[in-house]
């Protein structure tokens, strides 16, 4: 369960979630390479137009999020702890 939150590719996800994975990780990593075959595959693995909408603009949200707060210098929560480190 962890590993999602660490590195998805461990994580034993299913077709359509690697996937969306792969989506998430383009749109952050490198939005200027994003092209129309990127939703084609989301819609080849049973993503409707509304789904890849809705999966966009929460991707999109955390990334504009997190740069604010890199930007501003804002630190992590007291209680937020990196997942490797996190008790039962």
């Amino acid at each position: 369960m962890h590993h999602i939150c660490s590195d998805w590719r461990k994580a034993a996800l299913s077709p359509a979630d690697v996937a969306l994975c792969t989506y998430a990780e383009k749109l952050t990593k490198t939005p200027q390479q994003m092209s129309p075959a990127d939703l084609d595959v989301l819609r080849g693995h049973g993503f409707d137009d509304r789904g890849i909408h809705d999966a966009t603009q929460v991707i999109s949200y955390f990334n504009y999020i997190n740069r604010i707060a890199d930007a501003l210098g804002v630190e992590p929560e007291a209680f937020v702890h990196p997942w490797e480190q996190r008790t039962k």
